[in-house]
């Protein structure tokens, strides 16, 4: 029994060390679970906020018109009951088309849509402008001498640029 003493007190002196060992280990394999899950929600959390961001953009997509079209409702009424009028005079005719076209072009400008409609002798603006010719003019070289059509743009963006012609250079 001598001999077993030893032994057991060998195994005191090493089992709160393993102990310790064990603990460690223990402790650091609940850290690593408890590290994976987080990384997993995470990644979750991060293809959810894609996906949302991925719909929302499909949305806006297929309803950015919708503003549009609903400034332009108004007009369409307005055309409708200005074809379904049957015994309208000329002037009656023309009064409505008016009040058409003002609805018309109001509708287009809370959608952010303006007209480019340069005054005759303003400078030529290639950004702005399309020439479509040059012709003698008494008015300084590259200014606008008339305007065939007029431009339009949306919210700063060129939609159509206005075509105009342009004074030669004398």
């Amino acid at each position: 029994m001598h001999e077993e003493q030893p032994l057991a007190a060998e195994q005191a002196q090493t089992s709160p060390a393993a102990n310790d060992a064990g603990e460690q280990v223990a402790a650091l394999q609940a850290q690593v679970a408890e590290l994976q899950d987080q990384y997993i929600r995470a990644q979750a959390e991060v293809a959810n906020a894609r996906r949302r961001a991925e719909e929302e953009v499909a949305k806006s997509r297929k309803f950015a018109i919708e503003g549009f079209a609903e400034n332009l409702l108004p007009v369409l009424d307005s055309l409708e009951a200005g074809l379904a009028a049957k015994d309208a005079s000329n002037e009656t005719l023309r009064e409505g088309t008016q009040l058409t076209l003002n609805q018309l072009l109001a509708a287009l400008e809370r959608s952010k849509v303006l007209a480019i409609a340069p005054a005759a002798g303003e400078k030529f603006d290639p950004h702005l402008h399309q020439a479509i010719s040059m012709v003698p003019a008494e008015q300084e070289a590259n200014t606008v001498v008339s305007v065939l059509q007029k431009g339009y743009t949306i919210a700063d963006r060129i939609l159509r640029p206005a075509l105009v012609t342009v004074a030669a250079p004398k």
